[in-house]
Protein backbone atom coordinates (compact mmCIF):
# COMPACT_ATOMS: atom_id res chain seq x y z
CA UNK A 1 0.00 0.00 0.00
CA UNK A 2 0.92 3.54 -0.94
CA UNK A 3 2.14 5.68 2.24
CA UNK A 4 2.53 9.48 3.49
CA UNK A 5 5.04 10.34 5.29
CA UNK A 6 5.22 9.18 8.67
CA UNK A 7 3.49 5.85 7.50
CA UNK A 8 0.52 7.02 6.96
CA UNK A 9 -1.35 5.09 3.89
CA UNK A 10 -3.02 7.81 1.25
CA UNK A 11 -6.66 6.00 1.84
CA UNK A 12 -6.53 6.82 5.95
CA UNK A 13 -5.02 10.20 4.85
CA UNK A 14 -7.78 11.19 2.83
CA UNK A 15 -10.07 9.50 5.84
CA UNK A 16 -9.23 12.18 7.89
CA UNK A 17 -9.78 14.89 5.78
CA UNK A 18 -13.92 13.60 4.33
CA UNK A 19 -15.63 15.52 6.89
CA UNK A 20 -13.96 18.78 6.05
CA UNK A 21 -14.48 18.17 2.32
CA UNK A 22 -18.26 17.76 3.11
CA UNK A 23 -18.27 20.61 4.78
CA UNK A 24 -17.04 22.05 2.14
CA UNK A 25 -19.25 20.84 -0.41
CA UNK A 26 -22.33 21.46 1.85
CA UNK A 27 -20.97 25.31 2.05
CA UNK A 28 -20.82 25.13 -1.79
CA UNK A 29 -23.97 23.49 -2.50
CA UNK A 30 -26.09 26.23 -0.07
CA UNK A 31 -24.70 29.31 -1.98
CA UNK A 32 -25.75 27.57 -5.01
CA UNK A 33 -29.35 26.86 -3.56
CA UNK A 34 -29.40 30.33 -1.96
CA UNK A 35 -28.02 32.24 -5.45
CA UNK A 36 -31.30 29.91 -7.37
CA UNK A 37 -33.57 30.89 -4.86
CA UNK A 38 -32.61 34.82 -4.98
CA UNK A 39 -32.46 34.65 -8.66
CA UNK A 40 -35.70 36.12 -10.64
CA UNK A 41 -38.69 33.54 -11.05
CA UNK A 42 -39.12 34.84 -14.99
CA UNK A 43 -41.38 33.92 -17.80
CA UNK A 44 -38.86 32.46 -20.51
CA UNK A 45 -38.76 32.63 -24.26
CA UNK A 46 -36.21 30.15 -25.26
CA UNK A 47 -36.28 29.58 -29.54
CA UNK A 48 -32.28 28.64 -28.70
CA UNK A 49 -31.80 28.62 -32.90
CA UNK A 50 -32.87 30.88 -35.77
CA UNK A 51 -34.87 27.85 -36.83
CA UNK A 52 -36.71 27.80 -33.74
CA UNK A 53 -37.27 31.80 -33.86
CA UNK A 54 -38.84 31.18 -36.96
CA UNK A 55 -41.21 28.33 -35.93
CA UNK A 56 -42.03 30.21 -32.55
CA UNK A 57 -43.36 33.11 -34.94
CA UNK A 58 -45.04 30.97 -37.88
CA UNK A 59 -48.82 31.71 -37.88
CA UNK A 60 -50.47 28.41 -37.40
CA UNK A 61 -54.04 29.86 -36.11
CA UNK A 62 -53.76 29.18 -32.38
CA UNK A 63 -53.51 32.23 -30.07
CA UNK A 64 -49.84 33.50 -29.24
CA UNK A 65 -50.35 34.42 -25.46
CA UNK A 66 -47.11 36.74 -25.82
CA UNK A 67 -46.90 40.47 -25.49
CA UNK A 68 -44.05 42.79 -27.26
CA UNK A 69 -42.58 45.70 -24.22
CA UNK A 70 -41.93 48.77 -25.72
CA UNK A 71 -38.89 49.62 -24.54
CA UNK A 72 -38.84 47.02 -22.15
CA UNK A 73 -41.77 48.04 -20.53
CA UNK A 74 -41.08 50.72 -18.17
CA UNK A 75 -42.81 51.79 -15.19
CA UNK A 76 -42.51 53.31 -11.87
CA UNK A 77 -39.37 52.54 -10.11
CA UNK A 78 -38.29 51.11 -13.72
CA UNK A 79 -36.10 53.18 -16.10
CA UNK A 80 -37.28 52.03 -19.84
CA UNK A 81 -34.26 49.89 -21.69
CA UNK A 82 -32.86 48.67 -18.62
CA UNK A 83 -32.14 45.21 -17.50
CA UNK A 84 -34.15 45.21 -13.88
CA UNK A 85 -37.01 46.18 -15.85
CA UNK A 86 -36.59 43.68 -18.64
CA UNK A 87 -36.73 41.36 -15.65
CA UNK A 88 -39.74 42.68 -14.41
CA UNK A 89 -41.39 42.66 -17.50
CA UNK A 90 -40.60 38.61 -17.43
CA UNK A 91 -41.36 38.00 -13.57
CA UNK A 92 -44.65 38.62 -14.96
CA UNK A 93 -45.67 37.44 -18.22
CA UNK A 94 -44.55 36.08 -21.30
CA UNK A 95 -42.79 39.10 -23.57
CA UNK A 96 -40.55 39.84 -26.33
CA UNK A 97 -39.01 43.06 -25.60
CA UNK A 98 -38.06 45.74 -28.17
CA UNK A 99 -34.81 48.15 -27.07
CA UNK A 100 -33.42 51.14 -28.80
CA UNK A 101 -29.58 50.59 -29.49
CA UNK A 102 -27.14 54.17 -29.91
CA UNK A 103 -23.58 55.08 -30.38
CA UNK A 104 -21.26 56.32 -27.75
CA UNK A 105 -18.49 58.87 -28.29
CA UNK A 106 -16.08 56.19 -28.38
CA UNK A 107 -17.99 53.50 -30.84
CA UNK A 108 -19.71 51.60 -28.36
CA UNK A 109 -23.48 50.92 -28.04
CA UNK A 110 -25.60 51.39 -25.46
CA UNK A 111 -29.11 50.45 -25.18
CA UNK A 112 -31.12 54.01 -25.03
CA UNK A 113 -34.20 55.77 -26.32
CA UNK A 114 -33.78 59.30 -27.04
CA UNK A 115 -30.91 61.12 -28.87
CA UNK A 116 -30.08 63.45 -25.50
CA UNK A 117 -29.69 62.07 -22.19
CA UNK A 118 -31.77 64.52 -19.92
CA UNK A 119 -35.18 62.61 -20.21
CA UNK A 120 -34.44 59.38 -18.62
CA UNK A 121 -30.99 59.66 -17.01
CA UNK A 122 -29.52 62.50 -14.87
CA UNK A 123 -26.87 63.19 -18.13
CA UNK A 124 -27.30 65.81 -20.01
CA UNK A 125 -26.43 66.35 -23.55
CA UNK A 126 -26.08 64.08 -26.51
CA UNK A 127 -25.33 60.32 -25.99
CA UNK A 128 -22.86 60.73 -28.67
CA UNK A 129 -20.89 63.02 -27.06
CA UNK A 130 -20.12 60.84 -24.21
CA UNK A 131 -18.28 57.70 -24.08
CA UNK A 132 -19.40 54.35 -22.58
CA UNK A 133 -17.10 54.92 -19.31
CA UNK A 134 -19.00 58.51 -18.77
CA UNK A 135 -22.71 57.62 -19.57
CA UNK A 136 -21.79 54.16 -17.48
CA UNK A 137 -21.19 56.68 -14.60
CA UNK A 138 -25.17 58.44 -15.07
CA UNK A 139 -28.38 56.65 -13.27
CA UNK A 140 -31.66 55.86 -15.42
CA UNK A 141 -34.51 57.82 -14.37
CA UNK A 142 -38.06 56.26 -14.57
CA UNK A 143 -41.25 56.65 -15.80
CA UNK A 144 -42.26 59.62 -13.22
CA UNK A 145 -38.54 61.37 -13.65
CA UNK A 146 -37.19 59.74 -10.51
CA UNK A 147 -33.66 58.79 -9.99
CA UNK A 148 -33.25 55.12 -9.82
CA UNK A 149 -29.72 52.54 -9.02
CA UNK A 150 -29.73 51.24 -12.25
CA UNK A 151 -26.84 52.43 -15.15
CA UNK A 152 -27.51 52.65 -19.04
CA UNK A 153 -26.79 48.48 -20.64
CA UNK A 154 -24.69 48.35 -23.53
CA UNK A 155 -26.07 46.20 -26.40
CA UNK A 156 -23.95 43.50 -25.68
CA UNK A 157 -24.97 43.24 -22.37
CA UNK A 158 -28.27 42.97 -23.15
CA UNK A 159 -27.46 40.40 -25.81
CA UNK A 160 -26.14 37.98 -23.48
CA UNK A 161 -28.48 38.55 -20.93
CA UNK A 162 -31.25 37.51 -22.90
CA UNK A 163 -30.03 34.69 -24.30
CA UNK A 164 -32.63 31.55 -22.92
CA UNK A 165 -34.82 34.44 -21.34
CA UNK A 166 -36.76 36.31 -23.81
CA UNK A 167 -36.57 37.85 -27.82
CA UNK A 168 -34.51 41.18 -27.77
CA UNK A 169 -36.45 43.27 -30.82
CA UNK A 170 -33.44 46.01 -32.17
CA UNK A 171 -34.29 49.29 -33.00
CA UNK A 172 -32.65 51.53 -36.05
CA UNK A 173 -32.08 54.53 -33.88
CA UNK A 174 -28.33 55.64 -35.36
CA UNK A 175 -27.33 52.06 -35.47
CA UNK A 176 -27.59 50.08 -39.20
CA UNK A 177 -28.95 47.38 -40.26
CA UNK A 178 -25.17 45.82 -40.85
CA UNK A 179 -24.08 46.67 -37.45
CA UNK A 180 -26.79 44.99 -35.78
CA UNK A 181 -27.05 42.17 -37.77
CA UNK A 182 -23.38 41.67 -37.06
CA UNK A 183 -24.17 42.43 -33.08
CA UNK A 184 -26.71 39.37 -33.61
CA UNK A 185 -23.52 37.41 -34.74
CA UNK A 186 -21.10 38.01 -32.59
CA UNK A 187 -23.08 36.54 -29.63
CA UNK A 188 -24.77 33.78 -31.88
CA UNK A 189 -27.78 35.69 -31.06
CA UNK A 190 -30.08 34.58 -34.08
CA UNK A 191 -32.57 32.57 -31.63
CA UNK A 192 -32.99 35.36 -29.67
CA UNK A 193 -32.80 38.62 -31.33
CA UNK A 194 -34.92 40.32 -34.45
CA UNK A 195 -34.55 43.36 -35.89
CA UNK A 196 -36.54 46.37 -36.85
CA UNK A 197 -36.20 47.68 -40.43
CA UNK A 198 -37.46 51.22 -41.24
CA UNK A 199 -37.73 49.97 -45.08
CA UNK A 200 -38.17 47.09 -47.38
CA UNK A 201 -34.10 48.16 -48.71
CA UNK A 202 -33.11 47.34 -45.24
CA UNK A 203 -34.88 44.44 -45.07
CA UNK A 204 -33.17 43.14 -48.35
CA UNK A 205 -29.69 44.18 -46.70
CA UNK A 206 -30.37 42.33 -43.53
CA UNK A 207 -31.34 38.82 -45.69
CA UNK A 208 -28.22 39.67 -47.64
CA UNK A 209 -26.13 39.70 -44.66
CA UNK A 210 -27.32 36.67 -42.86
CA UNK A 211 -30.58 35.03 -44.22
CA UNK A 212 -31.41 33.24 -40.41
CA UNK A 213 -31.64 36.80 -39.02
CA UNK A 214 -35.65 37.26 -38.09
CA UNK A 215 -37.39 40.75 -38.63
CA UNK A 216 -40.06 43.38 -37.75
CA UNK A 217 -41.03 44.77 -40.75
CA UNK A 218 -44.19 47.60 -41.66
CA UNK A 219 -46.35 45.91 -43.92
CA UNK A 220 -49.77 48.12 -43.15
CA UNK A 221 -52.06 47.20 -46.21
CA UNK A 222 -52.41 44.74 -49.01
CA UNK A 223 -50.43 47.01 -51.40
CA UNK A 224 -47.04 46.87 -49.41
CA UNK A 225 -47.54 43.49 -48.40
CA UNK A 226 -47.93 42.45 -52.19
CA UNK A 227 -44.65 44.49 -52.42
CA UNK A 228 -42.74 42.75 -49.93
CA UNK A 229 -44.12 39.36 -51.64
CA UNK A 230 -42.44 40.42 -54.56
CA UNK A 231 -38.64 40.77 -52.48
CA UNK A 232 -38.43 37.25 -52.15
CA UNK A 233 -37.32 37.39 -48.82
CA UNK A 234 -39.17 34.44 -47.12
CA UNK A 235 -41.89 34.79 -44.72
CA UNK A 236 -40.87 32.98 -42.12
CA UNK A 237 -38.60 35.52 -41.19
CA UNK A 238 -40.85 38.33 -40.74
CA UNK A 239 -43.16 39.65 -38.08
CA UNK A 240 -45.19 42.19 -40.17
CA UNK A 241 -45.96 45.31 -37.93
CA UNK A 242 -48.80 46.11 -39.42
CA UNK A 243 -49.56 49.72 -38.02
CA UNK A 244 -50.24 51.68 -34.47
CA UNK A 245 -53.92 52.15 -35.69
CA UNK A 246 -54.71 48.71 -36.46
CA UNK A 247 -56.26 48.32 -39.72
CA UNK A 248 -59.51 47.37 -40.34
CA UNK A 249 -59.28 45.34 -43.11
CA UNK A 250 -59.72 41.77 -42.52
CA UNK A 251 -58.18 41.14 -45.83
CA UNK A 252 -54.56 41.96 -44.83
CA UNK A 253 -54.66 39.81 -41.81
CA UNK A 254 -55.72 37.19 -44.09
CA UNK A 255 -53.04 37.56 -46.53
CA UNK A 256 -50.11 38.39 -43.68
CA UNK A 257 -51.53 34.65 -41.96
CA UNK A 258 -52.15 32.67 -45.24
CA UNK A 259 -47.98 33.66 -45.71
CA UNK A 260 -47.21 32.04 -42.43
CA UNK A 261 -46.68 35.18 -40.44
CA UNK A 262 -47.62 36.73 -37.74
CA UNK A 263 -49.50 40.22 -37.25
CA UNK A 264 -48.41 43.02 -34.35
CA UNK A 265 -49.86 46.16 -33.90
CA UNK A 266 -48.84 48.80 -31.24
CA UNK A 267 -51.19 50.26 -28.22
CA UNK A 268 -48.24 52.60 -27.10
CA UNK A 269 -50.29 55.62 -28.79
CA UNK A 270 -53.66 55.25 -27.55
CA UNK A 271 -55.29 52.16 -25.40
CA UNK A 272 -51.71 52.03 -23.35
CA UNK A 273 -52.24 55.91 -22.98
CA UNK A 274 -55.47 56.05 -21.49
CA UNK A 275 -54.45 53.17 -19.32
CA UNK A 276 -51.77 55.12 -17.83
CA UNK A 277 -53.45 58.33 -17.35
CA UNK A 278 -56.26 56.46 -16.05
CA UNK A 279 -58.94 57.65 -18.55
CA UNK A 280 -60.95 54.67 -18.60
CA UNK A 281 -61.19 53.35 -14.92
CA UNK A 282 -62.80 50.32 -16.41
CA UNK A 283 -60.04 47.87 -16.58
CA UNK A 284 -62.79 45.75 -18.29
CA UNK A 285 -63.92 48.22 -20.92
CA UNK A 286 -59.91 48.30 -21.59
CA UNK A 287 -59.41 44.46 -21.30
CA UNK A 288 -62.56 44.95 -24.35
CA UNK A 289 -60.47 47.34 -26.33
CA UNK A 290 -57.38 44.98 -26.41
CA UNK A 291 -59.19 41.97 -27.52
CA UNK A 292 -61.17 44.15 -30.01
CA UNK A 293 -57.70 44.64 -31.72
CA UNK A 294 -57.10 40.56 -31.65
CA UNK A 295 -60.83 39.76 -32.75
CA UNK A 296 -59.59 41.99 -35.88
CA UNK A 297 -56.67 39.66 -36.39
CA UNK A 298 -53.86 41.19 -34.77
CA UNK A 299 -51.52 38.55 -33.29
CA UNK A 300 -48.82 40.57 -31.37
CA UNK A 301 -49.39 43.41 -29.48
CA UNK A 302 -46.57 45.95 -28.75
CA UNK A 303 -47.34 47.65 -25.58
CA UNK A 304 -45.82 50.15 -23.13
CA UNK A 305 -47.31 48.43 -20.25
CA UNK A 306 -46.64 44.12 -20.41
CA UNK A 307 -46.49 43.71 -17.43
CA UNK A 308 -50.20 44.65 -16.75
CA UNK A 309 -51.51 43.80 -19.89
CA UNK A 310 -49.79 40.29 -20.54
CA UNK A 311 -51.22 38.92 -17.35
CA UNK A 312 -54.85 40.69 -18.04
CA UNK A 313 -55.17 39.27 -21.49
CA UNK A 314 -53.21 35.46 -21.27
CA UNK A 315 -53.23 35.24 -17.15
CA UNK A 316 -55.40 31.73 -18.03
CA UNK A 317 -54.39 31.31 -21.26
CA UNK A 318 -52.42 28.26 -22.15
CA UNK A 319 -49.65 27.84 -24.64
CA UNK A 320 -50.57 26.24 -27.59
CA UNK A 321 -48.92 22.71 -27.66
CA UNK A 322 -46.81 23.11 -31.12
CA UNK A 323 -45.44 25.98 -29.48
CA UNK A 324 -44.92 24.82 -25.84
CA UNK A 325 -41.23 23.83 -25.84
CA UNK A 326 -40.32 27.46 -26.59
CA UNK A 327 -42.49 28.88 -23.24
CA UNK A 328 -40.73 28.11 -19.89
CA UNK A 329 -43.23 29.29 -16.79
CA UNK A 330 -41.95 30.23 -13.54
Amino acid sequence: MTRCGGGVSIAQHAMKHIPALLACLFVICDQSLAADASAPKLHRLDAQTAQGLQALFKFTGELLPLVSGHRGGPDKGFPENCIPTFERTLQRTFAMLEIDPRYTKDGAIVVFHDATLERTSTGKGKVTDFTLAELKQLRLKDTEGNVTEFQMPTLDESLEWARGKTVLVLDQKDVPVAVRVKKIEEHKAEGHAMLIVNTFKDAQACHAANPNVMMEVMIPNRAKAAEFDALGIPWRNVVAFVGHVPPEDKGLYELIHAKGAHCMIGTSRNLDRQFIRREIADLKLLETGYRAFLQRGADLIETDIPAHLGPMLYGTTPVPASKRKFFLAP
